[in-house]
C-alpha cells in the first residue's frame, strides 16, 4: 500500500517542495508539491527523479576502512575508532594546521551539512580549510564582504517585481538559479517579459535563457568586468547616477568617477568584442527602466577578474537606484539569521589574514583555495608541515579542481584520510575509512543557506519520509561523531555537540543588549526546546532567536519549531523588503563602494584593456539534469542531450576540418582530454565548451551507471595556477585551449587552432 510524504528537494539551489509517493520504504514517484508556499507545484527533471536519486544501489550502506591497502565494509564502531587514530596522531605529532578539511557542495543541501562543518573547523582548529566556493562563487562573497561588511550579504534581483534584469554569466533556465534561491526561475523570467519587463543576457553561449531574452551580448569569454566597468563609466559620462534612497547609506561615490574612467565604452569594446554602442544603450536601459536588477553568476565568477565582475554588478545596481527597493535587488531576511543588531558600524571583513603555506595565497572568508590542495599536500617548504590528513565531507576535489590528476596522485601519499560521501567516487577511493550518510529520503531538511538567498521570504522543514534504514547512521549523528573522534573526544556522547552549541548559542545571546532574552537564564531558555533530536533543537533555537521568533515568548505569534511543524507546506513570511542600513557591518556602517582592496586590483583591469587572447578559448556548461559530478550515476539524468561533448562554432569546426561526433583532443595547460566534438552554432566563434563534474573512469570507484559513459573531466586542462587575487577562486573560464582534430585522436593532424599570444592578467599576478 503507497502512501505519500512532503519533502523539499536537495538536488538543486531551487529548493521546491516534493510530494513523494512511498511503496514501503522506498521512494517510488515525485511530483510538485501544489500547496508549497515557495514553489507552488514546480519540479524540475531532477527532481522527478528524486526516487531514482535515493534508491541508486550503487550508495553505500555501510562504513568502509581500508585493511591491507583495500576498503572492506566495517561496523560504525571500527569506523569511528580508526578515524580517531588517524586524525589524532597526525595532529599530535605535526599540528592541527597538517589536517587540511575539504567541503563540498552538497553540504549546503543538508541539515547536518549546515550544523556540523563549522564546529569540526572550531574543534580543529586548522587552518587548512577549502572547500567548493573557490570553484565557484567565492568572488561573489569577497565583494560582498567589503562592500558591506558581511561575505554573506548578497542581494538578490527582486526577479517577481522587476521591469528589467540584466543577466550575466548566468543560465538560470539550465541551473535553476544559483546564489538565487528561486523555484521556477523559467517562469519568473517568462513572467517579466509577459508584464512588458526587458530581459538583457551577457553569455558567449546561446543559452537557453540566452534564447529567451529580448537581447544577448555573445561577449568574449573573461571580459565580463570590463564590460560592466564601461557601463558605470557611462552612468557618470552621461549624468544618469541617481543612487535614489541608498544616498544616504553609501560612502565613496564621490571617488567612483575616476575609478572608471579608463573604461569607456571604445577602450573595452575590442577586449569584450562588443560594439561601443551597445554597451552605451546597455547602460542607458538600465538607467531608463522604472525598476532594474543586474545579476551575474558563475561565468561572471570563475574568470580572472571574477570579484571585480561581482563587486560591479553590485555597483551598477547602486548607482542606478536599484540597490535595496523593490524591484531592483534586495537583501532577504531567513528565519534562522541571527537577531537582526542594530544599524551601526561593524567589525567589516578583511582579506588575507594567513597565506598558504606552499604558494602564499591568501586566505579569504577563512578558506584557502582549492586549486592549492594538491601543493598543499605533496610540497615541502619550511614554512610548515604539509597537510598531512584530510578530511574530506561530500567532496569530490579529484574532478571539481584543476589538475585532478595532480591531487589524485597527492591524495595517496596521505597519512590518512577520511571521507563522508555515500559513493565510493573519484575522490573517496583515496579513504582509510568512508562514512556514508542516508539518502535522502531518510534525512530532514531545512534551507539554512538557500533560504539566506531566496527571492521571496519563507521557512520550510520536513522531517524524513522514510524511517531510518537498520544498520544506516544519521547524517547528523555520523558528522557529531566525526567531530569527537578527529578532536580528541572519541566515544564521547554525540548528543553532547548539540548540547555544547546549544549552551553557546544562548550564553552568549543572553549576553547580547538588542537579543530577545538579554539577561535571560540560558539552562532555563535550553529546556523550552523542542524537537526528537539535536538538529531539530538546534533548529528551534535559531528560529526563536531568529528576525520572526517568538524571542522564547516575547513575542507569542512569532515562529517555533512546532508552529513550523503545524504548516507542513512551509510559512510565507512575504516579499523582499529594504533593509539598508541593518544589514550592513562595515567599519563605516555604511555601504563601501571603493574598498582598497578592489582599488588596487584596478590596475589589472586596466591591463587587460591591452590584452588580447588569440585563438579559441573554453568555457563550461551546465545541464538542466546535472548538479557537479554527483548525479552521473542515475539514469534518468544522463543520455539525450546531457552529455560530454565539446561545443564548437561551425566557422571554427570548418577550419579545422573537424566533423560533428569526431573525436577532438582538447590541450590546456595542465593536460589533454579526448572528447567527441559537437558543432553548434550555441558557441560564438572562437570559443568552445565542455561541461563539468564528468571523468568518472577512474580504476576503484563504485558507479557503475557513470563508467558506462564517463566523459573527460574538463578541470584536467587546467594546471591551477590561474585565480582569481583577490578571492582566490579558480579561473574555469576564458581558458586558452589548442584543438587537434583526427579520426583517430591516437594520430593526430597537424592542423590545429587555439593557443595565445598573450599573458593573461590572471598569469599576472
Amino acid at each position: 500500500m503507497s502512501r505519500t510524504a512532503l519533502r523539499i528537494c536537495p538536488l538543486c539551489e531551487a529548493t521546491c517542495g516534493l510530494t513523494l509517493t512511498i511503496e514501503g520504504t522506498a521512494v517510488t514517484g515525485a511530483r510538485g508539491d501544489r500547496d508549497d508556499v515557495f514553489s507552488q507545484g514546480f519540479i524540475c527533471p531532477k527532481g522527478a527523479s528524486f526516487g531514482a536519486v535515493d534508491g541508486d544501489p550503487d550508495r553505500l550502506r555501510t562504513p568502509l576502512v581500508r585493511k591491507d591497502g583495500e576498503l572492506r565494509e566495517a561496523t560504525w564502531e571500527e569506523a569511528f575508532d580508526a578515524v580517531a587514530a588517524g586524525v589524532r596522531a597526525v595532529v599530535e605529532r605535526y599540528g592541527p594546521n597538517s589536517v587540511g578539511v575539504v567541503l563540498g557542495n552538497p553540504n549546503v543541501h543538508t541539515v547536518a551539512g549546515a550544523l556540523y562543518p563549522p564546529v569540526l573547523l572550531a574543534g580543529l582548529r586548522t587552518r587548512s580549510i577549502f572547500t567548493a566556493s573557490t570553484v565557484d562563487q567565492m568572488p561573489k562573497h569577497v565583494s560582498s564582504g567589503l562592500l558591506y561588511g558581511d561575505a554573506l550579504a548578497i542581494p538578490v534581483p527582486d526577479l517577481d517585481h522587476t521591469d528589467h534584469l540584466l543577466l550575466i554569466g548566468a543560465n538560470p533556465l539550465e541551473s535553476n538559479g544559483s546564489l538565487c534561491t528561486a523555484p521556477d526561475f523559467p517562469g519568473k523570467l517568462k513572467a517579466l517579459k509577459a508584464r512588458g519587463g526587458t530581459l538583457t543576457v551577457i553569455d558567449p553561449r546561446r543559452t537557453r535563457t540566452a534564447k529567451l531574452a529580448d537581447r544577448h551580448i555573445a561577449i568574449r569569454p573573461g571580459t565580463d568586468a570590463l564590460l560592466l566597468a564601461a557601463m558605470a563609466s557611462v552612468l557618470f559620462e552621461e549624468g544618469l547616477v541617481a543612487p535614489g534612497e541608498s544616498a544616504p547609506h553609501l560612502q565613496g561615490l564621490d571617488e567612483l568617477p575616476d575609478a572608471v574612467r579608463d573604461f569607456t565604452p571604445e577602450a573595452v569594446a575590442d577586449a569584450c568584442d562588443v560594439d561601443a554602442g551597445t554597451i552605451r544603450v546597455l547602460a542607458r536601459e538600465l538607467a531608463a527602466a522604472p525598476t532594474a536588477a543586474v545579476y551575474g553568476r558563475i561565468g561572471s565568477c570563475t574568470v580572472p577578474h571574477g570579484t571585480l565582475a561581482s563587486w560591479l554588478v553590485d555597483v551598477l545596481n547602486i548607482l542606478t537606484g536599484n540597490l535595496d527597493r523593490p524591484g531592483g535587488a534586495l537583501f532577504p531576511q531567513a528565519a534562522t539569521d541571527k537577531t537582526p543588531r542594530p544599524a551601526g558600524p561593524g567589525h567589516g571583513f578583511t582579506l588575507g589574514r594567513w597565506q598558504s603555506r606552499v604558494s602564499g595565497h591568501p586566505e579569504a572568508k577563512g578558506e584557502l583555495p582549492l586549486s592549492a590542495l594538491a601543493e598543499e599536500i605533496d610540497t615541502a617548504t619550511e614554512e610548515g608541515e604539509p597537510v598531512r590528513a584530510l578530511i574530506a565531507v561530500a567532496a569530490n576535489p579529484v574532478l571539481s579542481s584543476p589538475d585532478g590528476d595532480r591531487l589524485d596522485k597527492a591524495l595517496d601519499s596521505l597519512d590518512f584520510m577520511v571521507s563522508v560521501d555515500p559513493y565510493l567516487n573519484e575522490t573517496s577511493r583515496h579513504a582509510h575509512v568512508v562514512l556514508p550518510p542516508p539518502p535522502p529520503s531518510q534525512s530532514p531538511h531545512h534551507d539554512f543557506a538557500f533560504n539566506t538567498l531566496a527571492v521571496r521570504n519563507q521557512v520550510r522543514y520536513t522531517r524524513p519520509a522514510v524511517p531510518l534504514e537498520p544498520g544506516r547512521m544519521a547524517e547528523a549523528e555520523i558528522l557529531a561523531r566525526l567531530i569527537l573522534a578527529a578532536t580528541g573526544m572519541h566515544g564521547a556522547d554525540p548528543a553532547a555537540v548539540d548540547t555544547l552549541v546549544i549552551d553557546q548559542t544562548l550564553g552568549k545571546a543572553v549576553k547580547e543588549p538588542h537579543s530577545p532574552v538579554h539577561g535571560r537564564d540560558p539552562k532555563e531558555l535550553a529546556a523550552q526546546l523542542t524537537g526528537v533530536n539535536g538538529p531539530e533543537r538546534r533548529l528551534d533555537m535559531m528560529l526563536r532567536l531568529g528576525p520572526y521568533g517568538d524571542g522564547f515568548g516575547v513575542r507569542p505569534d512569532g515562529l517555533t519549531l512546532e508552529k513550523l511543524l503545524a504548516h507542513p507546506h512551509g510559512i510565507d513570511l512575504g516579499p523582499l523588503q529594504s533593509r539598508l542600513p541593518q544589514p550592513l557591518k562595515t567599519v563605516s556602517g555604511k555601504v563601501e563602494l571603493l574598498p582598497r582592496p578592489i582599488a588596487d586590483d584596478l590596475p589589472r583591469l586596466r591591463a587587460a584593456l591591452r590584452e588580447r587572447t588569440d585563438g579559441l578559448v573554453l568555457v563550461g556548461r551546465r545541464h538542466l539534469r546535472s548538479n557537479n559530478s554527483w548525479m552521473h550515476n542515475v539514469p534518468a539524468l544522463t543520455g539525450g542531450t546531457n552529455r560530454c561533448t565539446l561545443h564548437i562554432h561551425p566557422e571554427d569546426a570548418e577550419r579545422l576540418g573537424l566533423r560533428d561526433g569526431a573525436p577532438v583532443r582538447v590541450k590546456g595547460a595542465g593536460g589533454e582530454v579526448v572528447t567527441e566534438a559537437e558543432v553548434t552554432d550555441a558557441v560564438r566563434p572562437g570559443v568552445v565548451s565542455l561541461p563539468h563534474g564528468w571523468g568518472h573512469n577512474r580504476p576503484g570507484t563504485r558507479l557503475n551507471h557513470a563508467l558506462k559513459d564517463p566523459g573527460v573531466n574538463v578541470n584536467q586542462l587546467l594546471d591551477g595556477s590561474l585565480l582569481d587575487p583577490l578571492s582566490g577562486n579558480a579561473v574555469l573560464n576564458g581558458i586558452p585551449v589548442l584543438l587537434i582534430p583526427g579520426d583517430d585522436p591516437r594520430t593526430p593532424s597537424r592542423k590545429a587552432v587555439g593557443g595565445v599570444t598573450a599573458r593573461t592578467s590572471a598569469q599576472q599576478t
